[in-house]
């Protein structure tokens, strides 16, 4: 399936907030806060309609989590079908994707990285193989990094230097074992998106 390859910084400036986590973005968006374009500086982003907002909405939570927009459309049918509320069902199904667990529990320092770990067949679920990205984590599945992995130096560097907190419903056993303790709770999803609008985008 392919997946956005072009600029990251240009995406991060069209949608005004640092959509992939690189430092790069962070810069990029502290030089020139505005979109990208012959345009850009003359661009109100308050002046947008409510269509632009929505679809803004949903572009960041796409590219955050890394989605086509046929991938994208098919957690939100999902998402929709069950009960509860489709905008927490939808943000629940992408937090539990491989890639973005991998990244949660700190051994990837952004997803696109901890999505190369997962596709290159690293990751453990539950003792198996697991290459799939999009492949959706239960309540008890074992998350682990393949032994022979743990000596990258790339993933110790993400374990020494980041260490990042994995959120609540991640319970990590080890440097590079973790256990999902739970579904994650809207509260628990630090992602800055308003995903009433994504719904509301897709209602029309």
């Amino acid at each position: 399936m392919s997946r956005y390859t072009g600029p990251r910084a240009r995406v991060s400036r069209r949608l005004g907030t640092n959509i992939f986590g690189t430092r790069g973005e962070t810069i990029a968006l502290e030089k020139r806060p505005y979109p990208p374009g012959v345009h850009g500086r003359t661009r109100r982003r308050g002046n947008a309609s409510e269509y632009l907002v929505q679809l803004q909405e949903k572009q960041k939570a796409r590219f955050t989590y890394g989605l086509t927009e046929r991938q994208f459309r098919t957690v939100y049918k999902e998402a929709s079908r069950r009960e509860g509320v489709t905008g927490e069902n939808m943000l629940r199904f992408l937090e539990l994707r491989l890639d973005n667990v991998v990244y949660r529990a700190g051994w990837g320092s952004t997803r696109p990285q901890a999505r190369q770990f997962v596709s290159h067949g690293h990751i453990l679920v539950n003792g198996k193989r697991v290459n799939v990205p999009s492949y959706r984590v239960r309540k008890d599945d074992v998350v682990e990094i393949k032994p022979k992995t743990q000596a990258n130096p790339i993933l110790q560097w993400n374990k020494d230097v980041l260490d990042r907190t994995p959120p609540p419903w991640i319970d990590r056993e080890g440097d590079f074992k973790a256990k999902i303790y739970s579904e994650p709770l809207r509260e628990q999803i630090d992602v800055p998106l308003r995903e009433q609008l994504i719904v509301e985008l897709y209602s029309k």
